[in-house]
């Protein structure tokens, strides 16, 4: 359902079509929308009171209690719309930054109450003779296939960035190729990335990163490339076109855009203590805040603070290994939980004994420090797809495949039957 108060405007790019297209994917939304037109009986007339809606924003801390009171309800509304509506639970699920609606009736009390999730979801609760009864709308957005290109001269982010890609997107693009390349130290200037990547719009406005579809990384005249593709069982995943999973046990790094500071040493000389002790771990020398990865699926089973370590956060994937993250400056998961590789699990910092910002990495197998700048290459292998899936494979990754090579080549009209630039090939 469109806001009420939606601006004139909006009747864009794809105008009175997107708003017909709704009124018929959605009847539910009709008589709100018919409701806020005026009949030439009542034109110029005021609209009745019931049809206000009036907005109240979720804040960080709030609850329904103080959402309603806020907006002049009590808490036994609250307690009708959760116990009556089918949906009524989903109403006690609220974020900072969405919004609550209430409308009321023509004796003031509450009749309807509109919760936007999202701009792609909303529920309406409405007051009928039986108790409050719930509308859900799911809006689907358009998606538009592009592309993009750029040329290494500082960083991946800095390129990314020229390209007209989103942090976000950046940080996706990384992910897809912390298997095989260390962002770290293999990078070079002259390096280049293409990629063919989806934008989702609403009325005409982007709302949103899409999925990479296909990209590419020459690295020091070698190309790799990974391609998005859902399997028969319905996972999707980066392969390359070989059908190799993109995806390895452990990232080469577990932060971007970085330099190494001090290297995995075992007598190494301490720069506050004076004294020769081990290095155990590789450090990363990078901004406060920079966001701090798992290098792989597992379990946080210690997380804290101590003198010497800053704040700290320690993972155990499976039997064999483990991965410790010291000095940062903020701890984004718990002891306990667990975590997916690539997840932020916390942001670089200079806590503990640490002469400034950087991550403190350490990687152990079967209870040994290992170098975690060479220990990539004593761990299991890339699963391969099924050879009795790669036809499958080979089929949904052809038009991807032209589209890279069209990049690469900088065949701009290749390209411009199935995809747009975010910006020139550079």
């Amino acid at each position: 359902m469109l806001p009420d108060n939606e601006d004139a405007n909006m009747r864009g790019e794809l105008g009175v079509q997107v708003r017909t297209a709704e009124l018929q994917a959605t009847p539910d939304a009709t008589p709100d929308l018919i409701n806020n037109l005026s009949s030439p009986e009542q034109h110029g007339a005021a609209r009745p009171p019931q049809q206000l809606w009036a907005e109240q924003t979720v804040k960080s801390g709030d609850n329904l209690s103080l959402i309603f009171k806020r907006a002049g309800y009590n808490d036994g509304d609250v307690h009708q719309i959760i116990t009556q509506a089918p949906d009524g639970k989903s109403l006690g699920r609220i974020f900072p930054g969405q919004t609550i609606a209430f409308q009321a009736g023509e004796s003031g009390s509450l009749a309807a109450v509109r919760h936007v999730k999202s701009p792609l979801e909303t529920v309406t609760y409405r007051r009928g003779d039986s108790g409050f009864d719930s509308q859900v709308e799911i809006r689907s957005p358009q998606v538009r296939e592009t592309w993009a290109a750029g040329e290494i001269t500082s960083s991946l982010f800095m390129a990314g960035q020229e390209a007209g890609l989103s942090q976000n997107m950046i940080m996706e693009l990384a992910n897809i190729f912390g298997g095989v390349i260390d962002f770290v130290l293999d990078p070079r200037k002259g390096d280049t990335i293409h990629l063919v990547y989806e934008d989702l719009y609403l009325d005409g406005e982007k709302y949103k990163d899409g999925d990479i579809i296909a990209a590419s990384f020459t690295n020091q005249g070698k190309t790799f490339n990974a391609f998005r593709y859902t399997n028969a069982s319905g996972d999707a995943s980066y392969y390359n076109e070989q059908g190799v999973s993109m995806r390895k046990a452990f990232l080469l790094a577990p932060v971007d855009f970085t330099r190494i500071s001090s290297n995995f040493n075992p007598r190494r000389l301490h720069p506050i203590y004076k004294t020769s002790r081990p290095h155990r771990g590789t450090d990363y020398a990078a901004s406060t805040g920079t966001p701090v990865f798992a290098a792989g699926d597992g379990r946080v089973y210690k997380a804290g603070y101590s003198k010497a370590n800053g704040n700290y956060v320690f993972i155990q994937h499976g039997e064999q290994y483990i991965t410790k993250y010291l000095h940062l400056h903020k701890r984004k998961v718990k002891q306990g939980q667990r975590v997916s590789q690539s997840q932020v699990i916390g942001t670089v910092g200079s806590t503990g004994a640490a002469t400034g910002p950087h991550l403190h990495y350490e990687f152990l197998m079967n209870g040994v420090h290992r170098n975690p700048r060479t220990i990539h290459k004593k761990l299991p292998k890339a699963k391969s797809l099924p050879a009795t899936e790669m036809p499958r494979f080979q089929q949904a990754i052809n038009k991807a495949s032209t589209q890279l090579a069209a990049l690469r080549s900088d065949n701009r009209l290749a390209m411009s039957d199935s995809a747009s630039p975010a910006t020139p090939v550079r």
